[in-house]
């Protein structure tokens, strides 16, 4: 792991909760990271604290992020909402020639990554977002069952995981409820309302039931394996499920900017990310199955720690991946760039069963 550590890269959003869970994580390794956030007395200080070089830049002018860049083999983007900060440091990265990774889970940035293929194929730039637990492990799964059923035209995932939100995760949620639902049908992203899908679900601890959602793997899961018909779920009570089904009725009232704004000001003040050993007592169940024209099925299931946890240490396995080799320009999915055993690799995961 990490064995050119004459290489520099840069971790942006250093300073986030789980900036810093990867920040520290990557110099217990013997990484030497850049730090670097908009927040410059933040970033600075973490950077003191580990002995890392540090940079304080905003993300308002491509032609000044890309000369923060220039000589770095890569960036780690750790800065969200992604839906917002992710365009302007993609397109750095492009002029920079440094390789781009993110550890995003929504939809339109994955979408926005894989229209910028032959920009990063001509710059030889690598773009990976969502290099975290959104989406290494669902993708992996979503990767093993193509394998294991080849002409497969339905792709359900899921997942059962009681980690907490991090302030930034909850933030995105917020901007998620006013989008709606979202699955893949017939090779296109459409809207659909929110849990417009309910099922049974045994994610690997006993059934539940659950229901759809839009997660990154909707888009993810398609460049991956092929498979034209994709959605999401995830274990949820009676309770929540109705729940989500009247948010459909107000949900045009999560769009006004001035709720957005308030939502986030109270999720700032309110919520904080899980500490380790909450982490550590959190394992991730995670699901998926497949189904062809003539209704064979397969299905497949891994246990893996949790969501932050395996967000710090899939991060870092893709940093010092791209550090140790030369990989082609493109637009990948952690799948597409290192195969669907990248899971089984991380600390802490199981043994990756289909049936």
């Amino acid at each position: 792991m990490g064995q050119n550590h004459d290489l520099n890269w840069m971790i942006y959003g250093a300073n986030g909760y789980t900036g810093e869970l990867i920040a520290r994580e990557a110099v217990r390794q013997g990484l030497r990271p850049i730090l670097a956030g908009r927040n410059q007395s933040k970033v600075e200080a973490l950077a003191q604290e580990l002995a890392l070089e540090f940079r304080a830049f905003g993300l308002d002018d491509i032609d000044l992020i890309s000369a923060q860049l220039r000589g770095l083999h890569l960036v780690l983007h750790c800065a969200g909402p992604f839906s917002l900060t992710s365009k302007p440091m993609m397109q750095a990265c492009i002029q920079a020639g440094a390789h781009y990774l993110d550890i995003t889970g929504e939809i339109a940035v994955f979408e926005w990554a894989q229209s910028l293929n032959a920009q990063a194929q001509k710059a030889n730039v690598v773009l990976c977002p969502g290099v975290g637990f959104d989406v290494i492990p669902t993708d992996c799964i979503a990767a093993a069952l193509k394998d294991a059923l080849p002409d497969a035209t339905h792709l359900a995932l899921g997942f059962d995981s009681k980690t907490g939100l991090s302030p930034g995760t909850a933030k995105t949620s917020t901007e998620g409820m006013a989008e709606g639902g979202k699955v893949r049908k017939n090779g296109q992203i459409i809207n659909v309302p929110l849990a417009h899908h309910v099922r049974q679900i045994d994610f690997g601890h006993g059934q539940k039931s659950a229901m759809s959602v839009p997660w990154g793997d909707v888009a993810t899961a398609f460049y991956t394996t092929g498979i034209p018909n994709i959605e999401v779920f995830v274990p949820a009570a009676p309770k929540l499920i109705r729940g989500a089904k009247m948010l459909n009725h107000i949900r045009p009232v999560f769009k006004l900017q001035w709720v957005q704004k308030i939502m986030k000001l109270l999720i700032g003040k309110s919520i904080t990310g899980p500490d380790a050993e909450g982490r550590a007592k959190m394992p991730t169940y995670v699901w998926g199955e497949v189904r062809n024209a003539q209704g064979q099925t397969k299905t497949a299931r891994i246990q893996t720690e949790n969501a932050y946890s395996l967000t710090v240490n899939g991060s870092l396995a893709v940093v010092s991946y791209l550090l140790d080799q030369r990989v082609n320009g493109g637009t990948y999915t952690p799948a597409k760039l290192m195969g669907y055993q990248l899971v089984t690799q991380l600390q802490g995961s199981g043994e990756l069963v289909i049936c």
